[in-house]
């Protein structure tokens, strides 16, 4: 079964035309993708490709500063229509380019939470040396409840399974220290509910709290914390690792010496560039919807936007919604209806 992935194209920094291309690329691996933008502009680039199509949708909300106002009086959006076509059956996941407010707005709204979770979070593979590890939330809710951040674990790993391919997933809880003590009175709930629940999972390892530092070190598959803690993070490693490399451009060049060295290395820091390389884990994933979605970066180029198009694909064609639920479902960890309140007895009647 060809799975078809509903692309909005509004928000890249390079234009829509940058995202065609990259539709372009993951079309040729077998995946239908409906691009959504201005037609004109996207017809240039698809040209009458096979496995693209073009729906005319010029109107963009990316930028907007109330995305869920933009999203309910602007129905006609790109944005809108690209979330809508996977709520309508028309395509399997979406794909919104550099736009997470309105992206997860229009989510809500058309998608619609998945029975049982508590609020939908935005799950990134950080970009590091070696194996990945996935940061959940990283901006889609700025303060979370305990509950939240234990289902949060569930969708983390579950996305390590489907997408990343990792067999049995190694759960942290980031903290400010490795004892189940340390952190928020919060955190240490979380710690307490986890490690009771995941004490003999099949398919995922409660490995305890980590540290800041250990979002590096490989000691963990998946890291959950709130998302005002996640995006904090986040862009501080981003910013680390521009220094990083823009410092070792800048050491290669400063003198003939270190320039020869630099040749040297030049292969050895290529591959080391890529593996930091943000647009190698294809953006955000935005995890707790009835249906998967992603958000690339604004600033990707075609690259990031094909490997978007295609893990998304990857995890609708893997059910990875579904085995979020049924990992939750069996943890006991979905949201419970509230009960129904008893209607009062009728009086009866005198005689």
């Amino acid at each position: 079964m060809t799975v078809t992935v509903a692309v909005d194209t509004t928000g890249a920094d390079l234009g829509p035309a940058e995202v065609a291309a990259g539709a372009l690329i993951a079309a040729r691996r077998g995946v239908a993708v409906r691009l959504y933008g201005p037609a004109a502009e996207l017809l240039a680039v698809v040209d009458g490709a096979s496995g693209v199509e073009v729906i005319d949708a010029p109107l963009s909300i990316a930028k907007a500063p109330d995305p869920a106002a933009a999203v309910r009086g602007n129905p006609d959006a790109s944005i809108v229509q690209t979330v809508r076509a996977v709520a309508k059956g028309e395509a399997d996941t979406f794909v919104v380019a550099g736009a997470t407010g309105p992206a997860l707005a229009a989510g809500l709204m058309h998608v619609r939470r998945a029975r049982g979770i508590h609020r939908p979070a935005l799950a990134l593979p950080l970009p590091t040396p070696g194996s990945p590890v996935t940061l959940v939330d990283v901006g889609a809710n700025v303060e979370s409840r305990p509950d939240h951040l234990v289902q949060f674990g569930f969708m983390g790993a579950a996305l390590a399974r489907t997408v990343l391919g990792i067999e049995r997933p190694r759960l942290a809880l980031l903290s400010n220290g490795e004892e189940p003590t340390k952190g928020t009175p919060d955190v240490v709930e979380v710690h307490a509910t986890l490690r009771d629940r995941l004490a003999d999972h099949p398919h995922i390892r409660f490995v305890g709290n980590v540290e800041g530092k250990d979002l590096t070190a490989g000691v963990a598959d998946v890291v959950v914390t709130d998302g005002f803690t996640g995006n904090v993070a986040l862009k501080l490693m981003e910013g680390v690792s521009q220094s990083v490399v823009s410092g070792v451009r800048s050491a290669a060049m400063s003198s003939p010496v270190a320039m020869l060295g630099g040749l040297l290395l030049r292969r050895s820091l290529g591959r080391f560039k890529a593996s930091i390389d943000p647009e190698r884990s294809g953006g955000a994933y935005l995890l707790g919807l009835k249906s998967l979605g992603v958000v690339p970066h604004g600033r990707f180029s075609r690259d990031g936007f094909a490997q978007a198009i295609l893990l998304a694909a990857q995890g609708a064609e893997r059910s990875v919604t579904d085995l979020i639920h049924a990992d939750l479902e069996a943890a006991g960890a979905l949201r419970r209806a509230p009960a129904a309140v008893a209607a009062p007895p009728a009086d009866r009647a005198t005689s």
